[in-house]
């Protein structure tokens, strides 16, 4: 007995020692226990009329006149979680039996191989885990009583085990084995209450954070308990999954990203993440409002358009028509004639009339002194209206032939353009038309006639 002790002893060690003690539910699946077992003949006759037996229940926890105990390590458990709470074990026991009922005995040697279906109340009770674990079995086994034949026994099982650690508990069970009436055998009914350490094992774990594999939804990162094993590597509360900055920490409404600035754009969309700035600019400062960030802006405290680095156009002539658009950029006009100035009805009147006649010799082409200021006049009305097209007509009186007057008339209107020109006008505003002796506006048949009829004038296109 002493030998077999032993060598039930070092089993049970060497089983430990090769397990993975890991925290018996599916992650840990196997599990083991060693302990020490006590046998009861006593109270197991329902009938109560054996002499050396009491009734049923009787005396059940009287272990100093019918406990049979072996002062070591004497039970040894092996089982495995199949789900739902259930698990199936297999457990062998070895005792010295000293009591039989109430009757001596002659230190018969007890030996029993059992299989047990256990039903564990545990997560009824308290939810997943707790530390409480009630639980009940059904199996059968084998037993051996001294020199007495070997027999089959049906078994029922209660018990409870309270769980030191995720993976370690302390157990408590009572079981009742029954032989059949009728056998040939010696009736050898009988209570088996064990005491034992349990533990679990064979969860596996890949990336030891603590998280089993069949929990981890990322089993190959360590992670956290809260996040079913994923990772929150910048401790912000939001797994890295769903984190959009995981290595920096951040807010939940910015889906885990830090706003450093405090203007309501996250850092990873904010192009100024140091410094407050509208959503219109990106996060970016615009401190005119003109849609130009500062930092690109040459005129940041100047509204201007971005296509001129965020600075205004320049309106010299101060008529609302920026430079680059002004046909006529040093002189006021409306928006309407490209910001050049419309002539008005006053000029027209003053070209169209008799001041606005150049008076010429006859057969000349050369303006006469008396119609310089006349055509100074002409000249400074043709630069304060740049945009204006001017059609510069010659006339002729009747006397030569029509191609010599139209030919002297081109060159009379010729010459006021020369002098307009000098005088700063645009050449490509002023048109050069000849009519020759056609259109008079005297008759020819006087010298006053013919000499209002050697005229040049401008004409509005």
């Amino acid at each position: 007995m002493k030998n077999l002790t032993k060598l039930f002893l070092f089993a049970a060690l060497t089983f430990i020692g090769m397990s993975q003690a890991n925290a018996q539910d599916k992650n840990n699946p196997w599990g083991v226990s060693i302990g020490v077992n006590a046998v009861d003949t006593y109270p197991v006759d329902p009938s109560n009329s054996e002499p050396l037996r009491g009734g049923l229940w009787n005396e059940y926890f009287n272990q100093r006149d019918h406990w049979n105990i072996l002062p070591s390590v004497s039970t040894l458990y092996v089982g495995r979680y199949i789900g739902a709470g259930l698990s199936f074990g297999v457990q062998g026991s070895i005792n010295k039996i000293e009591k039989f009922g109430d009757a001596p005995a002659d230190d018969l040697a007890y030996y029993a191989v059992d299989g047990v279906f256990n039903y564990s109340f545990r997560d009824l009770l308290n939810g997943e885990g707790g530390w409480a674990d009630p639980f009940v079995g059904v199996g059968g086994g084998y037993v051996f009583f001294g020199d007495m034949p070997s027999h089959g026994t049906g078994n029922l099982q209660a018990g409870l085990k309270i769980w030191l650690s995720e993976n370690i508990n302390l157990n408590f069970a009572s079981t009742y084995k029954h032989t059949f009436e009728g056998n040939k055998y010696v009736d050898t009914r009988h209570f088996q209450h064990v005491v034992g350490v349990g533990f679990v094992f064979g969860g596996k774990d890949t990336d030891g954070d603590g998280v089993y594999d069949k929990d981890d939804e990322c089993p190959e990162t360590p992670g956290l308990k809260e996040f079913n094993g994923c990772p929150d590597t910048d401790g912000d509360g939001i797994k890295d999954s769903e984190d959009a900055c995981p290595e920096v920490a951040g807010l939940p409404e910015f889906n885990g990203c830090p706003d450093s600035d405090g203007d309501g754009i996250a850092d990873n969309e904010d192009k100024c993440p140091n410094v407050a700035g509208p959503a219109a600019t990106n996060g970016c400062p615009d401190a005119d409002g003109d849609g130009v960030i500062d930092a690109e802006d040459k005129c940041p405290n100047e509204a201007g358009p971005a296509s001129n680095n965020g600075c205004p156009f320049v309106d010299t002539d101060g008529d609302g028509v920026a430079d680059k658009d002004d046909k006529c950029p040093n002189v006021a006009g409306p928006a309407s004639n490209n910001g050049c100035p419309e002539v008005d009805a006053a000029v027209l009147e003053e070209l169209n009339g008799e001041a606005g006649r150049i008076l010429f010799d006859t057969d000349k082409a050369t303006i006469r002194k008396s119609s310089l200021a006349t055509v100074d006049r002409i000249a400074a009305i043709v630069k304060e209206y740049p945009s204006a097209k001017f059609e510069v007509e010659g006339h002729a009186d009747s006397r030569a032939s029509n191609a010599y007057n139209m030919s002297l008339s081109e060159r009379r209107a010729q010459s006021v353009v020369d002098y307009l020109i000098s005088k700063g006008a645009n050449a490509d505003n002023l048109m050069i038309h000849a009519y020759g002796e056609e259109k008079p506006i005297a008759p020819n048949t006087t010298a006053a006639g013919m000499q209002l009829n050697r005229r040049v004038k401008l004409t509005l296109k």
